[in-house]
């Protein structure tokens, strides 16, 4: 398994140093949209997603305009030979633990985002990778739904729509709030992926739900038992969840990524996976292969 990681993650890397960078599509295309002949159509169009939205109860989205646009990367310090990923969601959903381990970074390393158990993160915050090698930028972006934060808000005034993709970290219960997202993006097509950390944590919550009490059993074989049955519970309730968020939401069915941060950190740092991952290897790969494919171009191929 670690010479698996070891490969993928050293030849996508290698792919993002050595192939030349086009610019991002999502702003490349809401560009056209501006242009004084195309803002008619465009204007009803937006009206039309906007009554739709409406009826549902969700806050219509308003295509950014080209001040709105340069604001927001301006804001995020972007540049086009960089890949910029954020990581999106509520307070307390461990976004900044999330960008930490992506980084190769424990909480408690020197240039680690800040952590905490209340909201850390009042602005957006940036950390370039700590592989200086590769153009990669991550950003911990301020929880919806915090007294600074209204929900409704969040992604026109964040400008997430600058961003190569989004993480989507879902918490305890997938809120209306990531929904929102999930819906802004799609529209701006930006990938997203969305994510459950804390995963080791949630399935000895589990165990314990279960009966099991590391204080009585030493018994190792009764552990794994109710460890695999734990990991088999937290992983079918929670994307059952999701799909059925999804679906109330109106939206298509899509992968939730089930992540620990300390085997994600060990994936990234040592390229090893534990016995008890998860998704992580299929998160870093989805990730990276798609941000490849949307900007990265053959120097005989680009325009």
């Amino acid at each position: 398994m670690g010479q698996d990681i070891s490969k993928m993650l050293d030849g996508l890397m290698l792919a993002f140093q050595n192939l030349h960078r086009i610019n991002n599509p999502t702003l490349e295309a809401i560009a056209p949209a501006n242009d004084k002949e195309n803002r008619v159509e465009a204007a009803q169009k937006v009206q039309q997603e906007a009554e739709e939205r409406l009826r549902r109860g969700v806050q219509p989205v308003v295509l950014p305009t080209p001040e709105e646009v340069a604001a927001a990367k301006a804001r995020v310090q972007y540049q086009d030979s960089l890949f910029h990923f954020a990581v999106a969601g509520i307070a307390g959903s461990g976004k900044s633990s999330l960008v930490n381990a992506l980084r190769g970074l424990r909480n408690s390393d020197t240039s680690a985002a800040p952590t905490g158990a209340v909201e850390t993160t009042a602005t957006i915050g940036r950390y370039r990778d700590s592989n200086r090698r590769l153009p990669f930028v991550w950003y911990d972006i301020p929880g919806a739904g915090t007294l600074n934060q209204p929900g409704w808000q969040y992604f026109n005034n964040q400008g997430l729509f600058v961003f190569d993709c989004i993480i989507v970290l879902v918490g305890d219960r997938f809120t209306q709030t990531d929904i929102a997202i999930l819906e802004n993006c799609r529209r701006f097509q930006i990938p997203t992926y969305i994510v459950r950390s804390k995963a080791d944590f949630h399935i000895r919550s589990l165990m314990n739900d279960m009966g099991y009490d590391s204080d009585d059993s030493d018994d190792e074989s009764q552990y794994e038992t109710m460890y695999n049955a734990a990991r088999e519970r937290y992983i079918s309730d929670t994307q059952a969840t999701v799909q059925q968020n999804l679906g109330d939401a109106m939206l298509p069915v899509q992968k939730v990524y089930l992540v620990s941060n300390k085997v994600l950190l060990s994936a990234v740092k040592k390229r090893v996976l534990p016995k008890t991952a998860l998704d992580e290897m299929e998160l870093l790969k989805d990730l990276l292969e798609e941000a490849c494919a949307r900007r990265c171009v053959a120097p005989e191929d680009e325009a």
